[in-house]
């Protein structure tokens, strides 16, 4: 997933700094992908349409802390009714008792002061694993409404049966129906954090 993932996924990094703001993804502007072999000569590509995520960051300092991200897995969508269907079933994701997929940052590594990997805790069917996930920062902007957005890309790879995704058919001439390694990305845009209301009296 290229993982945007610099706002997508991790908390509890360090303590947070004087400076730093929390930021939340922007679910219009953010997208939440994989790619996985198939047939031994494509790849099936497909999204999650719900997911949530928070961050903390100094833009000063460009620290990046208490990153985490959740991920619907009933939302995914390859654009294939049957192969969504089966993908939700308990071949894989199984959606109904595994509902959400976690990523949740340990430490991350800066390269010329800018974030370039985190480090973390991927939950995928109730089965956690390290995950590092590499990171483009792209820049902070005021959009036209006066909210300051931070735009990121972030990526892995995890072979998929770690998670206790083991599906698969051999095919006639050689090879597997699905391959082990998928890619998870993350692209997109971050917003500060609306404070929450005050609770009425």
């Amino acid at each position: 997933m290229r993982v945007l993932l610099f706002l997508f996924l991790t908390t509890g990094l360090f303590s947070s700094t004087a400076f730093a703001e929390k930021f939340e993804l922007d679910k219009a502007h953010t997208d939440v992908s994989f790619k996985a072999p198939h047939l031994m000569v494509s790849k099936v590509k497909g999204r999650f349409e719900k997911f949530e995520g928070t961050f903390d960051f100094d833009e000063k300092t460009q620290k990046l802390e208490n990153v985490f991200v959740k991920v619907y897995t009933n939302s995914l969508n390859t654009n294939e009714k049957d192969r969504d269907k089966h993908l939700r079933s308990a071949d894989f994701f199984d959606v109904n008792k595994f509902p959400e997929m976690t990523f949740k940052g340990t430490k991350v590594d800066y390269d010329n002061g800018k974030p370039d990997k985190i480090h973390g805790d991927l939950t995928i069917r109730g089965i956690t694993k390290p995950a590092v996930f590499d990171i483009d920062y792209n820049g902070a902007v005021n959009d036209p409404m006066g909210n300051r957005v931070l735009s990121f890309e972030a990526e892995t790879k995890v072979n998929r049966k770690d998670f206790g995704l083991n599906w698969n058919k051999a095919l006639d001439k050689g090879g597997w129906v699905v391959g082990d390694e998928i890619e998870i990305e993350l692209d997109g845009e971050a917003k500060a954090a609306k404070s929450a209301a005050p609770a009425k009296k």
